[in-house]
């Protein structure tokens, strides 16, 4: 496995703040693997073994609203003698989207032996009962005093499989002493449309967090894990993560993918010193990994999440060395992704709706710039990408295929610029199977190209233009603008979006990140719109018989629109 050889291997293999920062020593984390991280974890606990009457077991999304009358879990959450409730509840599809859903929620305490139950069925009337699998998380950081914080939060959840396609099934959490939540619904996909030709929708962003501080150690305060620590950012009170999550509810997308960059229970690279202070003292500099932080996200996220299907993929700040699996055991216990990927990528998968195809893909295992994970997969990521997108692009029933993914392909900012781990990996595959879109996350801006084969653009697609895949190329987007404090475009290059466009958007002084973790200088003259600010991206399909549409908008934190490309497709027999 790349990465594991240390007479090969770089000095540094990720800079710091770029993952998240789980106890190790500086010089050590910037050095080794994910796995390797996660071996001295092992060994660091089996000296300071942590009595579990010593962890803490709070929910901080219950704590961080509880002083609303809100909280999920009421205000005595994770205490053992407290009533079992549910909350935090999330639904995505399964492997095959048009008859499977995952339903997921979060427990308020460990259950012990009382059983967890999802009653469900074709209408609010429910019908059938299914006993819900409980996950229990553990997590153990190293403190600087030489302690562990320990935690552990349960997961609890239920498949659902072979029901009827683009159909509404209800649902609700149950537990054995009395606890009933109220009924939700889900819809699965729309299966072949060459039937049924309706419309539909999806919204896509990444790097998102959240605007609420956990409660979880005590004496944490605003600023510390939430998204408003970055005062020079731009109305630095105003909750943009809020915002843009509103824009996207009120969307009413048939589901929603998000790159990567989730909860960030780590908020490295925030410029806070990297000093652990233990539970009870006063957390100042506080910034290292905090599992209550993923309690405030998903409680942040329900609204939508509950009934709408979240698809999610992994980035640089979620890979958690705490956790087995190369960081991904924590994702394993909080989520469902589907399984017809790779084995050992638990985040890359495949699923369609309707005529569309999607991709999830892990560029964690790919990059050049933060390669803490490079090489994990071995190549299996890489032979699956390519067998997947041919066996799609065969297929007569898909007339766009989708790629969602962290780090970006091609983007100009100041910050991270364009990995070439990436397009070596994928690009050329993406040019053989006429991929339509492929949607980054990573730099915290909004950046479209033009259409893009063979690393040059072919032509010029301006605001509401039109684009073929299939004779023009691929368009790759930046949305790592969900809520993290925003980034900047290079020196001396402005944004260019609707109302204010530049007349030349040519970016002589961008780079790109090359195998040996160095930046390569290069010019592009395929950056066609750039927005530093608050937005996502809605698709809207229109499946055709003769030929089928797909336009994508770009929308900021307030509703508005600016940019705005149609993509076309030849129905074939």
């Amino acid at each position: 496995m790349l990465g594991h050889d240390r007479r090969v291997r770089p000095t540094r293999l990720t800079a710091a703040g770029e993952i998240p920062d789980t106890g190790l020593p500086d010089d050590l984390s910037a050095t080794m693997t994910i796995a390797e991280q996660h071996d001295w974890h092992q060994q660091y606990l089996r000296r300071h073994r942590v009595s579990r009457r010593n962890f803490l077991r709070g929910s901080a999304a219950a704590a961080a609203v509880a002083a609303l009358g809100l909280a999920p879990f009421g205000r005595r959450a994770y205490a053992q003698d407290a009533p079992l409730s549910v909350a935090n509840r999330r639904v995505g599809f399964g492997g095959d989207a048009t008859n499977q859903l995952r339903l997921s929620a979060q427990l308020s305490r460990n259950p012990g032996i009382t059983k967890v139950f999802v009653d469900h069925g074709p209408t609010d009337q429910l019908g059938a009962t299914f006993e819900a699998e409980v996950r229990n998380l553990v997590t153990q950081i190293p403190t600087n005093d030489r302690g562990v914080l320990a935690a552990e939060q349960f997961y609890a959840h239920v498949p659902v499989d072979g029901l009827p396609g683009g159909t509404a099934h209800f649902y609700r959490w149950r537990t054995e002493d009395g606890f009933v939540s109220d009924v939700r619904s889900a819809k699965t996909a729309m299966p072949s449309v060459r039937k049924t030709l309706a419309p539909f929708r999806f919204t896509m962003m990444g790097d998102q967090g959240t605007d609420d501080v956990p409660r979880q150690p005590a004496g944490l305060k605003p600023g510390d894990y939430d998204d408003r620590y970055y005062k020079p950012d731009n109305e630095p009170d105003a909750p943009h993560t809020a915002n843009v999550f509103n824009q996207i509810v009120a969307s009413k997308p048939e589901f929603h993918l998000l790159a990567g960059d989730i909860a960030y229970a780590d908020p490295s690279g925030g410029g806070k010193p990297l000093s652990f202070v233990a539970s009870g003292k006063p957390a100042h500099g506080f910034d290292k990994y905090n599992p209550f932080v993923w309690d405030v996200y998903l409680g942040s996220i329900e609204a939508s999440a509950a009934s709408t299907p979240w698809m999610f993929a992994t980035g640089n700040h979620d890979m958690e060395a705490s956790y087995p699996s190369h960081g991904y055991g924590g994702h394993l216990a909080r989520m469902d992704f589907p399984d017809n990927g790779p084995a050992a990528c638990p985040s890359v998968y495949s699923f369609t709706y309707g005529n569309v195809a999607v991709l999830s893909l892990d560029a964690n295992d790919v990059s050049f710039e933060i390669r803490s994970n490079t090489g994990y997969s071995d190549g299996t990521q890489n032979s699956w990408v390519e067998r997947t997108l041919a066996a799609y692009r065969a297929d007569p029933n898909i007339d766009f295929i989708v790629c969602f993914f962290h780090h970006c392909a091609y983007s100009t900012t100041d910050s991270h610029a364009s990995d070439g781990g990436v397009r070596a990996a994928w690009c050329e595959l993406f040019d053989r199977y006429q991929v339509d879109l492929v949607l980054q996350g990573h730099n915290h801006v909004y950046e479209r190209t033009d259409p893009i084969r063979a690393d040059r653009s072919t032509k010029v697609a301006g605001d509401n233009s039109t684009v073929d895949a299939e004779t023009d190329g691929t368009v790759y987007y930046t949305v790592g603008c969900a809520g993290r404090p925003r980034y900047g475009f290079q020196p001396g290059e402005p944004e260019s979006y609707r109302g204010h466009e530049t007349p030349d958007t040519f970016v002589p002084n961008s780079y790109v990140w090359t195998s040996d973790g160095e930046k390569k200088a290069e010019a592009v003259g395929w950056s066609r719109v750039r927005f530093r600010n608050y937005a996502f991206i809605r698709v809207d399909v229109r499946p055709g018989q003769l030929l089928s549409e797909m336009d994508v908008t770009a929308v900021d934190e307030h509703g508005r629109e600016f940019d705005k490309v149609t993509y076309r497709r030849r129905v074939r027999a």
